[in-house]
Parts: C-alpha cells; structure tokens; sequence
C-alpha cells in the first residue's frame, strides 16, 4: 500500500498564540526560533505552500543581544535606499538598537521568512513591543522559551 501525503487545508488549520520575551536573548537566535513557529514548522501538518504558522508576539524587543561580528554593535549597517540621488540612509546595529528596536527585530525576522504573498501573510502574524506590555492578553498566549 502506498503512503499518501497530506497537505494542510486552510480550514483544518488551528492556530495557536504564544509571547516570546526577548530580553538578553540573541537576535539571530531569536529570528529563527520564531521564524519556524510563523511558518508552521513546529507542526506535523506543515505544508511549504501554506500559511499554517501560528501567532508569535515578542516583547522587550528593545532588551535583544547582539552577538557575533554584530557584537560591537558599529559593525553591522542597515540600509534604506529612497530611489533618489543621494537617498542612501545607513544606520548602525547601535543606533537601531537605541533609536529603532522594534525595526530591527522585525527585519531579523523577515530575513528568515519565504519572500513573497506567503512571507508576508506569515510576517502579519508577528506582533512586536519594545516593552514588557503587549495588546494581546485576550487571546491568552502562551509562553515560548528561546534556547
């Protein structure tokens, strides 16, 4: 007899809610564990070409460790390009941290995801604060431990 596979459809999906506290958690390390959970990864139903990730929110986003190359924190640039002459905006991994806490999680995160409709259908799902207060509390999540 021949195995089938399954393939996860949108109405069987159950999601779940979890909170990821941030404070002196590495980024990339924090970037991946909550990558697989917004791609489903964690779960045996998970199909490549399907949304089945579960909500992920992270608090004390401003509280996040850099380790690495990035350790230094004036090492590692972000740039934004405008389109126009000159329009190049760079910013150190000190100055996001300080200024922008809430941006570099979140282009951590969207650095580990599928580019494309299903990226960002993933990434709506990702809720960040730079402090321990978060708007999700009816949803009762979860608590996520990041190895």
């Amino acid at each position: 007899m021949q195995r089938q596979t399954t393939i996860a459809k949108p109405l069987e999906i159950k999601r779940a809610w979890y909170v990821v506290d941030a404070k002196d958690v590495i980024l990339g390390r924090l970037a991946t564990q909550v990558a697989m959970v917004l791609m489903g990864k964690n779960k045996p139903i998970y199909t490549p070409n399907e949304d089945v990730g579960d909500y992920v929110i992270i608090v004390n986003a401003g509280s996040v460790k850099l380790s690495g190359k990035e350790g230094g924190e004036h090492k590692k640039n972000y740039y934004n390009v405008s389109g126009y002459n000159g329009g190049l905006r760079t910013r150190t991994a000190g100055t996001m941290k300080r200024e922008f806490p809430v941006e570099m999680v979140q282009r951590a995160v969207w650095g580990m995801l599928p580019k494309g409709p299903l990226g960002r259908a993933m990434m709506k799902k990702c809720f960040i604060y730079e402090g321990a207060e978060h708007e999700q509390a009816a949803q009762q999540p979860v608590a996520l431990e990041i190895k």
